[in-house]
């Protein structure tokens, strides 16, 4: 730890498997769904694909940003119960808000060192269930006082500290580090094509679990069940990706004048969850998905929140003994594309290793659940190209940047190296 930003190394810290949801568009088939329910599918797939009993687990980690239900307060209660792990087992509500996923890995690795022997880590997110709320009217309504319900969504995006809104911080950005409308549609463009593509050659399906109508029972308890929109028997994939078109960027409207952010080079507002199981790679009976090494979180000014993974990379190479070179893929959260290319600025980063299926413009950002996705996605690579190490982050609405360092088990050197 440091006046800098906190960093932390894990010895012997594992991810056995991972999964998530499609991540579905604002208002799509998942719309209806709580994330609680969300949270439990994949709570329950991610412990069946792995061949572990649910009461081998004895912490569940879960997070999720906006309340999106009524029994928002249980969602890390009710995810552990009716994925099947035991009534004695504790649940603890994570949050830090993009970069949640991250958080709970880190928690999970820490608690390891405390004894936990297997922790479930399950983030759900559903944006189109944000309310439309107001904060001061528990007293009731004065004659000719201002009504004040307001769309949750939209008003979340706003940081009061510094008077901006997110798409501002990306503008901001934009202007620093010298970034055109161009520049910035290039970007936004080849997200949607690398995914695009991506989805294309079935790269993303092995990390994707079907929702369909489900129930989940509970003995003794009242069941919970997954509901789609009538027609709709099933969504197997995700539903916001599409080819690629600059010039079909260039036509949108920026959003603040002068500005070079649209919503066709921003993330995408979508709906999903994920899961991971979290364990120490000494007591994995088969190869983990993927070593956790270490992770690093850092604050930043909050008119700038979106260079925060910036610091938070140098501060995890520094303290790991590392250099950029020797990270062999980046996967950082597309916020807005001008955020993402003045982190790459900033690290005098090679793309050619960053984002390389696409990312979340294209893909969406579903907010505590992006983290474990790219997590995810980027153990998948090391995997498939024998490559040792990644680095996944993302920036923090308010002013932070969260990093987490991952390994190949599975790297073998090739010969003469």
């Amino acid at each position: 730890m440091s006046a800098n930003g906190r960093y932390s190394a894990f010895a012997d810290a594992a991810i056995f498997d991972a999964l998530r949801t499609p991540w579905v568009d604002l208002g799509g088939a998942l719309a209806e769904v709580s994330p609680i329910d969300l949270g439990i599918k994949v709570g329950r797939e991610v412990l069946a694909r792995a061949n572990v009993d649910p009461l081998a687990v004895d912490s569940v980690l879960a997070g999720s940003v906006a309340q999106a239900s009524f029994d928002a307060y249980m969602l890390p209660r009710h995810i552990g119960l009716y994925s099947g792990v035991a009534q004695s087992v504790p649940a603890l509500g994570v949050q830090r808000i993009c970069a949640t996923g991250f958080e709970l890995l880190h928690q999970a690795a820490r608690q390891l060192d405390d004894g936990v022997q297997l922790a479930l880590c399950v983030a759900a997110e559903s944006m189109s269930r944000n309310p439309i709320a107001a904060y001061t009217h528990r007293g009731g309504f004065r004659l000719g006082a201002e009504v004040q319900f307001k769309d949750f969504l939209w008003e979340a995006l706003y940081d009061p500290a510094p008077g901006v809104d997110m798409i501002t911080t990306a503008d901001n950005l934009a202007r620093r580090y010298g970034l055109s409308r161009d520049a910035v549609d290039a970007y936004a463009c080849a997200s949607h094509q690398r995914t695009f593509a991506a989805q294309q050659a079935g790269w993303l399906a092995p990390e994707i679990v079907a929702v369909s109508a489900q129930t989940f029972e509970l003995p003794g308890y009242q069941p919970r069940s997954i509901r789609l929109p009538r027609g709709i028997e099933a969504v197997s994939e995700d539903s916001h990706p599409r080819p690629g078109d600059v010039a079909a960027l260039a036509r949108l409207r920026a959003v603040h004048e002068g500005g070079v952010q649209t919503a066709g080079n921003s993330c995408a507002v979508v709906d999903g969850a994920a899961a991971a199981l979290v364990g120490s790679a000494s007591a994995c009976r088969d190869t983990p998905l993927a070593l956790l090494r270490a992770s690093a979180v850092v604050g930043v000014a909050p008119e700038f929140m979106g260079i925060g993974p910036a610091p938070a990379i140098r501060l995890l190479l520094h303290r790991s003994g590392l250099n950029l070179d020797q990270i062999d893929r980046f996967e950082i959260n597309e916020a807005q594309a001008a955020q993402v290319l003045a982190v790459a600025q900033a690290l005098e980063l090679d793309c050619s290793r960053l984002n390389v299926h696409g990312g979340s413009i294209a893909l969406g950002h579903p907010l505590a659940a992006s983290g474990l996705r790219l997590v995810m996605t980027l153990a998948r690579q090391l995997r498939a190209h024998n490559l040792r190490y990644g680095i996944a982050a993302a920036c923090v609405g308010g002013g932070q940047g969260m990093a987490v360092l991952i390994e190949n088990p599975a790297w073998r050197a090739l010969p003469g190296l």
